[in-house]
């Protein structure tokens, strides 16, 4: 399951989907407009905002041999920035955000800006694809649910491992299929990212492994989707009339919709999520 759309298609659908209004103004509001992937939970009803920082803390700890003042790191699909922001304010390194994003990208350097981090966080738009940076550019490389909306996820890797500096760390996170769950079984839920299947663990663990990275592991937090998409599945619902203030009726009606068919799919093991992470030799 690696993704059987073309890059160019998926990154248009990528696009459109995240220069979205409706789609800005729901991750604004129901996930803190800071950090938008899936949370590591202290306790069922713990803010979604909170569960996403701790996901971004737990993913930096595996990157924090290779991050210092003197040290640069890549974040691909880098959103509004939170993941970018945080790694900046932890180590003083300096990040480059590469997002295809133009809207996002706006309010990242502005969010930036406004928190003094626009001479550490340089924002890019390009795509993941075709990093816009030589071979080894940098000390590691990090990503948070963004290789879900690749058309070539071996293509992305390739490119991840090959502007790592010798000793350089990857570390991401993404939302996968468990191990020969049929990609029909998953596609009323991945209709939305523009392609037709997941990546499995052992995809990514195998790929990984051929492209030469070495200590290559995956810290399992499976269990945290049945949470994150209860989470998010409530809150909407809950705010759905302050919501529709903000959002479109449509839109809003698909969110309540799609994000049950995610808690389900969680629910009957079909998905799996947590932080893979390696080293280059």
């Amino acid at each position: 399951m690696t993704g059987s759309s073309t890059p160019r298609s998926g990154e248009e659908a990528t696009r459109e989907y995240y220069d979205s209004g409706d789609v800005d103004a729901f991750y604004d509001a129901v996930w803190g407009g800071e950090d938008i992937h899936t949370g590591i939970y202290a306790h069922p009803g713990e803010a979604i905002a909170d569960a996403s920082r701790r996901t971004v803390d737990r993913l930096a700890d595996r990157l924090a041999h290779r991050l210092g003042p003197d040290r640069a790191v890549l974040d691909l699909g880098s959103g509004y920035g939170g993941t970018a922001r945080r790694l900046a304010e932890r180590f003083g390194c300096r990040v480059v955000a590469l997002n295809l994003s133009a809207a996002q990208n706006e309010r990242h350097r502005a969010v930036n800006a406004v928190r003094g981090l626009d001479g550490l966080v340089d924002v890019v738009t390009g795509s993941f694809h075709d990093i816009p940076y030589p071979d080894g550019s940098f000390d590691a490389v990090c990503s948070l649910e963004a290789f879900c909306h690749s058309g070539d996820r071996p293509r992305v890797l390739s490119e991840a491992v090959r502007v790592l500096k010798p000793g350089g760390a990857l570390a991401f996170t993404d939302i996968m299929a468990a191990e020969d769950v049929a990609a029909e079984a998953l596609r009323p839920a991945v209709s939305r990212l523009g392609v037709d299947a997941l990546a499995t663990v052992s995809f990514y663990r195998g790929r990984l492994a051929e492209l030469g990275l070495t200590g290559t592991a995956f810290d399992d937090h499976s269990g945290q989707l049945v949470t994150h998409y209860d989470r998010l599945t409530a809150e909407t619902a809950a705010r759905t009339a302050e919501l529709g203030g903000r959002i479109g009726a449509a839109y809003l009606a698909h969110l309540n919709e799609n994000l049950p068919v995610w808690a389900d799919a969680a629910r009957r093991g079909l998905l799996r999520w947590g932080i893979m992470h390696g080293g280059r030799p």
